[in-house]
């Protein structure tokens, strides 16, 4: 036993479970080094007592437009106080792991933000940031990998091990997240949807909501299954606002369930487990997931264990200390090494190959795995979120989302599935699943005199349709918002959604909609040419009548080109008489714009 202390802390701000991972991989490392280690999500630390830690290691995303994760924003809060002290901070020494993703505007914003607070109020940095890119080739490892071999050698230097202490083995096991119980009872933990009452649906608490419609929108023919789906929410007292966006839950599907158990064999489908944290500040999952008074492994299986995700580096380094056949074993230990990266990305990341995939080619060291392990070898399914579609003043009791169907090709034989997307294009009418809403991060004017410009190609028009109708509902000609949409898709008549309603407002002078079918000419059409075509309306909308603008979509091109365009059109000459028409230089223009994201009037909603 340790008679001496060493602390380390390890906060992580996570939004779909990656620095959440990551997290936990630098607390296993931390514990090979000896070290008093706790791994916390930000929002769970007493924020006030982080003037006494001495080595604070932070890891977190960024979602949306560059903001902190949900589990970060209470603690981000409080660093904000103006009222802390600019060396509230001296004792402590930290590093701050960013992960990003460069085709996103606000790269890396939320870590990039931590690191310069912590330094305002006094903290030393112990390294640069690692600002990881999942656009890298080799993902986010290119940059974290190297980051964490710098570290703890410098870590080592300021808190060395006593003489005659030496570190862990790299084999050595951790203590598991969870002690498992088998219980002999076989009495069925059917999901029961628990009972709350407004405004307290959350990821703890959620509403178990009835589908009444699961629509196909695209045509037939069309190479893409895009899903209008409407949820029946009666009397549960739940209320959204255009930009909102709605979480839910998915589950593996029956045939992927039993794949898994092919590959475990020690587990029994229905024997009953219990779990108990092995760490006070270990989580349990929620109740209306697994719940507490019992769940079978098949339970767990199908709503817990997210075994059809692309599995991290942490995976095969824990997978290789249960395995006792040589050849896995040395095939795993060589894809963690620092030698074996590209081989790993090209066997896993480049194909996207699952973890259920990986699992059927180490096979043997799969049925090694003790129960309670399996709930540190693959993660907890995450819930995902989607923007609303619908409008609560059209309809205050329904709710809709639109989905694309996620598949593709890799050079494996079997396409590649969302879970969530294809387990929501298979709901029927009738079904319940759990859900709440949650804030989004469009935030629209409230003067009625602003027009709005929504760019919003694809599925990214989602919000869009949700403010369009809450603006048109209730409003009489003549007193409406000026509404400009610019919605593109492939094909008029494959894939344009919306399409009645959005062409019968336009007749009627209600919305000014501008459409790209990129494939319906030989010359492909998309928003940004719309928009190029228009740079003269545009640009009077922008100077002279203050214009907010919305993009929501792909964040691979379509954000930047969309911004160019805008760029473009603040540099034309308007002529139109007034002193302030003369063309901008591209400085003005990139100054305006840059102005126009601080006060929020131009604001972008994007995915990868």
């Amino acid at each position: 036993m340790m008679i001496f202390e060493r602390n380390l802390l390890v906060l992580y701000g996570s939004q779909t479970g990656t620095a959440q991972d990551l997290a936990e991989r630098i607390g296993r490392e931390a514990l090979r080094f000896r070290f008093n280690v706790k791994v916390l999500e930000m929002d769970d630390f007493e924020v006030q007592l982080l003037p006494d830690q001495y080595i604070v290691i932070f890891v977190c995303s960024t979602t949306g437009q560059g903001e902190e994760p949900d589990n970060m924003k209470k603690f981000w809060r409080f660093l904000l106080r103006r009222d802390l002290p600019q060396n509230s901070l001296l004792a402590m020494n930290f590093g701050v792991l960013g992960l990003g993703d460069s085709s996103y505007q606000k790269f890396n914003f939320a870590a990039k933000k931590l690191h310069k607070r912590l330094l305002q109020l006094g903290a030393k940095p112990i390294l640069d940031p690692a600002l990881g890119d999942d656009q890298h080739d080799m993902g986010l490892d290119a940059a974290i990998n190297p980051w964490l071999e710098n570290l703890w050698p410098m870590i080592l230097q300021m808190f060395p091990l006593p003489e005659g202490i030496q570190p862990l083995s790299p084999d050595f096991l951790p203590p598991a997240k969870y002690s498992v119980t088998k219980i002999d009872s076989v009495t069925s933990t059917a999901h029961q949807s628990p009972t709350s009452h407004p405004p307290y649906y959350s990821a703890k608490n959620p509403y178990n909501v009835e589908v009444s419609q699961n629509v196909r929108v695209t045509s037939a023919e069309h190479f893409q299954d895009v899903r209008l789906i409407t949820f029946d929410l009666n009397d549960s007292g739940i209320t959204y606002s255009p930009g909102d966006v709605v979480l839910v839950q998915p589950t593996n599907s029956d045939d992927k369930v039993d794949m898994l158990f092919q590959v475990f064999p020690q587990l029994a489908k229905h024997q009953r487990l219990s779990l108990s944290s092995n760490k006070v500040e270990t989580k349990l999952p929620p109740d209306w997931i697994l719940p507490a008074a019992g769940f079978t492994t098949e339970e767990c299986a199908r709503r817990y264990w997210d075994f059809l995700s692309i599995p991290r580096k942490s995976f095969f380094e824990l997978l290789a200390r249960f395995s006792s056949d040589e050849m896995e074993r040395e095939k795993l230990l060589e894809f963690v090494s620092a030698e074996g990266q590209q081989e790993l990305f090209n066997y896993c990341n480049r194909p996207r190959r699952t973890m259920l995939e990986v699992l059927h080619d180490f096979y043997k060291s799969a049925a090694q795995v003790p129960v309670e392990y399996l709930f540190d070898l693959i993660p907890a399914i995450k819930p995902r979120a989607f923007s609303i579609a619908s409008s609560a003043k059209t309809n205050p009791k329904q709710l809709q989302i639109l989905v694309a169907v996620v598949q593709y090709k890799t050079k494996l034989s079997e396409p590649r599935r969302g879970l969530c997307s294809t387990w929501l294009s298979k709901l029927v009418p009738g079904v319940r699943i759990p859900l709440w809403v949650r804030s989004g991060t469009l935030r629209f004017p409230t003067d009625p005199a602003t027009p709005v410009i929504m760019i919003g190609p694809g599925t990214g028009c989602s919000p869009f349709r949700s403010y369009i109708n809450d603006q048109r509902c209730c409003e009489t000609t003549g007193s409406e918002r000026d509404l400009y949409l610019y919605f593109g898709c492939r094909n008029r008549t494959h894939d344009f959604f919306f399409s009645d309603e959005w062409l019968s407002l336009e007749q009627q002078g209600r919305l000014h909609l501008s459409c790209a079918f990129s494939r319906d000419q030989p010359d492909k059409i998309y928003v940004q040419h719309r928009m190029d075509e228009q740079r003269l309306l545009l640009r009077r909308l922008l100077i002279h009548q203050r214009a907010w603008v919305f993009v929501a979509g792909n964040a691979k091109q379509m954000p930047d080109q969309v911004t160019q365009a805008l760029r473009m059109a603040l540099m034309i000459d308007d002529d139109d008489g007034a002193s302030n028409n003369d063309a901008w230089t591209l400085d003005k223009a990139n100054h305006y714009i840059t102005e126009m994201i601080k006060q929020s009037r131009l604001q972008l909603e994007t995915w990868s």
